[in-house]
């Protein structure tokens, strides 16, 4: 996707984002972190009966298709934990003749009953983890820069270089490098205040032009966005790669400055504080060193780190250290700002460097501003379950 910039912090609070981004090495004690799964039985998933299962069918659906371009072989999730490409070409292909056949898609929760088998997802022994929400930014632009479009979204430099740093060392798996050679050194890539200083003018990478500084800050949080052009079309951007700096939450900054109350800072409250004090906005955005690079997405989006499109209110970021990408969950949260249940079946087809833990997770609500006012709200506590087929899942070593 979307995949994002994030700490450990919840999004809503801090305004974190879901940009694509270099892993870093993880705190000692989220290396501590071990995921442990416990059987249990579809009747034990709370509220299972009462969700439209079918919904998550067209996020399902695209899993699949990315699974069917996988070698037999390829392993799914860390260490193969939910089996192989070809464990699930099976599945898949079952649920595409299930699909064809049906006389009654809400029997699609039988299938389901029928080809997988739940466990509850722990950390250690704990169960209970932390879920955030995230969505995709909308704003208005053009193609061509003039007096009311003058904010640029870049392509990725040509002298921008990354490098994992797993080639050189299989123990540094996941960790990459970002910057520009000076000389025969690799040094840091420049930083946002240096970009928007102008120093990547004249080397045509603007993607496209925006007219509010605001709105482009919250799609480098987010990563992916909507852009209406002059004429009402409207095309997608995405992420393209990022300066390897690290993510910096102006939300903290806001509270630390006793500017907005911790009880009041929200997506939407830091958003309408820097439109209201445009003379400090600027130093307090440039504050988040990270800059996100972009490209025009075709077709269907925003992409998740899977690499197929995000399906609102199905799919689920996780942290791809721990949980496989494209397999469905069973979700058992509350919705944004309340104790109303909010049970449901997702798929797991994003990530975040925010997303730490075998048991944490980022809502994709959608886009627009609708989605803003949950995803900006959202830090409620749950839990989830991850759903098997059942061959993957007879080779399972698991607890309880």
């Amino acid at each position: 996707m979307f995949v994002r910039s994030f700490i450990f912090v919840i999004s809503s609070v801090l305004l974190v984002s879901c940009d694509q981004v270099a892993k870093k090495p993880a705190p000692t004690a989220e290396l501590e972190d071990k995921l442990t799964l416990s059987q249990v039985a579809f009747s034990e998933l709370p509220g299972w009966q009462d969700d439209q299962v079918i919904e998550a069918f067209p996020a399902l659906s695209k899993s699949c298709q990315r699974y069917g371009r996988w070698p037999d072989d390829k392993g799914v999730g860390p260490d193969a934990l939910a089996g192989t490409a070809a464990d699930w070409k099976i599945v898949c292909n079952s649920l595409t003749e299930f699909m064809e056949q049906a006389e009654n898609h809400k029997d699609f929760g039988i299938w389901l009953e029928e080809n997988f088998v739940p466990f509850q997802v722990k950390n250690n022994d704990n169960q209970e983890g932390l879920f955030t929400g995230y969505y995709e930014a909308e704003l208005k632009g053009s193609f061509t820069q003039d007096e009311t479009y003058k904010y640029p979204l870049y392509d990725v430099p040509k002298d921008l270089i990354s490098v994992r740093l797993s080639d050189f060392d299989e123990k540094l798996k996941g960790t990459t490098l970002v910057g520009k050679l000076k000389g025969n050194r690799l040094v840091p890539y420049h930083e946002r205040t240096d970009i928007e200083s102008g120093v990547l003018n004249d080397q045509d990478l603007e993607v496209i032009w925006s007219d509010d500084p605001v709105d482009v800050f919250f799609l480098h949080v987010q990563g992916s966005g909507r852009v209406m052009l002059p004429d009402g079309e409207v095309i997608r951007v995405g992420y393209a790669g990022n300066n390897g700096h690290k993510f910096y939450a102006i939300g903290r900054a806001l509270i630390d400055e006793e500017i907005i109350p911790r009880d009041k800072v929200s997506m939407q409250a830091i958003r309408t504080w820097l439109r209201e004090n445009p003379d400090r906005a600027n130093e307090i955005m440039q504050r988040n060193k990270r800059f996100i690079f972009f490209r025009e997405i075709k077709g269907e989006g925003p992409i998740g780190a899977m690499g197929v499109a995000l399906t609102a209110r199905r799919s689920l970021a996780v942290d791809h250290r721990h949980m496989p990408l494209g397999v469905p969950l069973w979700l058992d949260t509350t919705w944004p700002g309340t104790d109303k249940p909010l049970q449901r079946l997702m798929v797991a087809q994003d990530t975040g460097s925010a997303i730490r833990g075998p048991v944490r997770g980022d809502f994709f609500w959608g886009p627009g501003e609708p989605a803003l006012a949950q995803a900006g709200k959202m830090k409620q506590k749950g839990h989830y379950y991850l759903l098997l087929p059942k061959a993957v899942a007879q080779n399972q070593q698991v607890s309880g």
